[in-house]
């Protein structure tokens, strides 16, 4: 991914938590992480992301999705001799449409982008609706087309362990100048 594909994913990104009413500090908006997951297609499947905390008890972030952006299809393992990752999803803004193992919805709101998605069970997720994923459940979500905002608020985050359904991936961006 280019440096300045990322400079204006961070741009659209911090724009979108402002018109949320979503105040980021100078510190996050410069360390606001865009992941395109190795796959050169940030547009379609990526995430925008900002980190508040991440210590040994517990995380929480804001994840930012452009209209129609899906986070690939993973799961948080055990780590370190911890359980996978717990991790509640609060829509703040948008739509998010969030898949789970379970009975697969006929008509899936959300089109995956790949062959790569397995699980179609469908949580709809709207402002101020919530779920939570128990630690190593495989999970995809994509946003509407006003793209939404998630806070996630979950035990710590361990990114370079998730494992993803797509062998293409590459969960910490590489970036080039």
């Amino acid at each position: 991914m280019k440096r300045s594909e990322v400079n204006e994913a961070r741009s659209r990104a911090i724009s979108m938590l402002e018109q949320a009413g979503i105040a980021i500090t100078p510190e996050e908006a410069q360390q606001l992480e865009v992941a395109d997951f190795g796959l050169g297609r940030l547009e379609i499947e990526g995430l925008e992301i900002i980190t508040y905390v991440n210590n040994d008890r517990y995380c929480a972030k804001e994840l930012v999705l452009f209209p129609y952006q899906t986070c690939p299809e993973h799961k948080h393992p055990p780590v370190q001799g911890r359980p996978g990752k717990q991790e509640t999803f609060r829509c703040r803004r948008g739509v998010v449409y969030l898949y789970v193992p379970g009975e697969p919805v006929a008509s899936p709101k959300a089109k995956p982008p790949s062959e790569f998605y397995t699980v179609f069970h469908e949580i709809v997720l709207r402002p101020g609706e919530q779920y939570t994923l128990p630690p190593e459940t495989l999970h995809w979500f994509q946003a509407g087309p006003e793209g939404a905002i998630v806070s996630e608020f979950s035990s710590p985050s361990v990114d370079e362990a998730d494992i993803f359904t797509d062998p293409n991936v590459k969960r910490i961006p590489v970036i080039e100048d």
